[in-house]
């Protein structure tokens, strides 16, 4: 099985958050997929994280080892259905991205992001939920 992999499901794996057990339960056996933008929203978030003095530059450099370690098949998302998308449901196109992305290989998406979750379901987007 196919998963459509987020950022915010990524980053409590590889910074051992809460969910972290249950998503790799949850993934266990199945394919991770994700766009190649989330390879850039990685480093936003834990830049963002660094303004807010929630992470520290060597805790980064070591999630970003446990990154590599997760095999992640990168696809392609095309940018006019991403923004039409992105207007339908007033979201930013990087999690835009991600609904095209299951939405063209019928796979179900894994995030920890409410909004996303909404407009998932919205847009009869099947959900793993953790």
């Amino acid at each position: 099985m196919k998963v459509v992999i987020d950022t915010s499901a990524l980053i409590a794996v590889v910074l051992g958050e809460e969910h972290r057990d249950r998503i790799i339960r949850q993934t266990e056996g199945a394919d991770l997929i994700a766009p190649e933008t989330l390879h850039w929203e990685v480093g936003n978030a834990f830049s963002a994280m660094f303004t807010r003095d929630r992470l520290g530059l060597d805790a980064a450099v070591e999630a970003l080892r446990r990154y590599d370690e997760i095999p992640i098949q990168w696809v392609e998302v095309a940018l006019d259905d991403a923004l039409r998308v992105s207007d339908r449901h007033d979201l930013y196109a990087y999690d835009a991205y991600m609904l095209v992305a299951a939405r063209r290989h019928q796979a179900p998406l894994l995030t920890l992001d409410e909004g996303l979750k909404e407009a998932a379901r919205e847009s009869d987007i099947d959900l793993l939920e953790v």
